[in-house]
């Protein structure tokens, strides 16, 4: 029994702080209100403006009462305003029940599931436009002075004779009776789904009682922790309820923030499948990594002292370094004035390279050397013509009519050079000079005519 009793103290606790969490504040659904006809078997007491709340909360008021065609049954239009806890469905229920002592009322709703159809819609006659709720659905209150007078005469003799005449005319018809009773009070109804719901679970309520008694054991033992637990998680509950939109609000842009989330966790998925090879191999190199780690340890306390040579050898050149300014402000200068040369010289060399310039110039000089060199069966040898004559001896003292220089074509010096070298040929060979080398002869020695 108190295994029992502590599990439904929990459960009880458990409720209290889901239903202070779950009070949001009243607010109002844009648009036309919500129009629901509900019947009731009686709505004493009820008036027009009274609240209609679901779950505690605010959603709407009574818009109008009225009874029914056949006047057996009263009409009460509930206006709900807060859209959220619209549309009614099929299995939706409403109660109307005592407010305050002085014999206020208000209406209790619930919407039921999304499962079920929704409520069909007045097409025509009273309470065109709103939904109908059937009186199976609804429930009346039985006041409390209608109970306390079955105590006093004459009310409790034609209470008894009701209860006779009940009896008699009930007879054989139990089944009818049941349904009354479970339809005058949603709560019994309940009541019997949950009863048969524990019924078909005896055997799991019989092993939860066996295995309570391991669970509940150490909870006994840390009783004073659950007890604090219980009081912090009504402090939580409270601070909770004070910011019931808040929370609302967040699990409101929850699915949004999730469906955002959803292509970086794919991306993620994607990187962590591509990086688990590169992962594989750095622990198998994790060893080898760390041993050079180590390594590293011994090398930078040796490099230490170089470092700090450096440092004050920097520190000993800054000097010499801000010196150099002066020039690299000069050097700049001059870089930028030798820009138009620089690129002119880039267009020369970028010509002399495309017209191959270096390689006519290559190909001159193997020209040139080739016409003054010859080739045969022995070997190259140079074409030469020996100059044999008084002037050709080497002697240490000037010899008379053997210095040359140049002049103008008139002039005596350049008249005795070209006898001079006019001698030297004939006495060196009877032959003349080919014509070219005689040009060139007069060229040289500036006798050209």
């Amino acid at each position: 029994m108190r295994r029992l009793a502590f599990i439904l103290i929990s459960l009880v606790a458990a409720v209290g702080a889901v239903v202070a969490v779950a009070r949001p504040g009243s607010s109002r659904g844009a648009g036309s209100p919500y129009l629901v006809r509900a019947i009731f078997e009686n709505a004493a007491f009820a008036v027009d403006g009274e609240d209609v709340r679901i779950a505690g909360a605010n959603v709407g008021s009574i818009q109008s009462l009225d009874v029914t065609p056949d006047r057996r049954h009263a009409a009460v239009t509930l206006s709900i305003d807060d859209a959220r806890f619209t549309p009614f469905y099929a299995n939706a229920t409403c109660s109307i029940r005592p407010q305050s002592l002085i014999g206020e009322r208000y209406v209790d709703c619930d919407p039921g599931r999304s499962s079920f159809p929704q409520l069909a819609q007045i097409k025509h006659g009273p309470g065109t436009g709103s939904h109908y709720l059937p009186v199976t659905r609804t429930a009346s209150p039985v006041d409390s002075d209608i109970v306390q007078d079955i105590y006093q005469q004459p009310i409790a003799q034609r209470f008894s004779l009701i209860l006779n005449e009940l009896g008699t005319g009930l007879a054989a018809r139990g089944s009818d009776l049941n349904a009354i009773i479970h339809r005058a009070n949603p709560a019994l109804g309940y009541t019997d789904q949950v009863l048969k719901i524990l019924a078909r679970q005896n055997r799991q309520l019989a092993q939860l009682a066996t295995d309570s008694d391991k669970v509940l054991a150490p909870l006994a033992k840390v009783k004073g922790q659950i007890a604090g637990f219980v009081t912090h998680a009504n402090t939580t509950s409270v601070a909770s309820a004070a910011r019931a939109r808040d929370i609302s609000r967040s699990f409101q842009l929850f699915p949004e923030f999730l469906r955002q989330l959803r292509p970086l966790m794919v991306s993620l998925g994607n990187l962590a499948d591509q990086g688990t090879p590169l992962m594989a191999s750095l622990g198998q190199s994790a060893s080898a990594l760390g041993r050079q780690f180590q390594n590293l340890a011994p090398f930078a306390k040796q490099a230490t002292p170089a470092l700090i040579a450096l440092g004050k050898s920097s520190q000993q050149s800054q000097p010499a370094l801000v010196a150099t300014e002066p020039l690299a402000r000069q050097l700049k200068s001059l870089g930028t004035q030798a820009v138009p040369s620089s690129a002119s010289l880039d267009k020369l060399t970028a010509s002399l390279n495309n017209t191959g310039a270096i390689e006519q110039l290559m190909s001159l000089l193997f020209a040139g050397t080739s016409a003054a060199n010859g080739f045969d069966s022995s070997g190259h040898y140079v074409r030469a013509e020996p100059l044999v004559g008084s002037c050709t001896t080497y002697d240490i003292k000037p010899v008379l009519g053997c210095s040359a220089n140049f002049g103008s074509p008139g002039s005596a010096a350049a008249a005795g050079a070209n006898s001079v070298i006019q001698q030297a040929t004939r006495s060196a060979t009877s032959k003349q000079p080919p014509s070219a080398l005689r040009g060139l002869l007069r060229y040289l020695t500036g006798s050209a005519r």
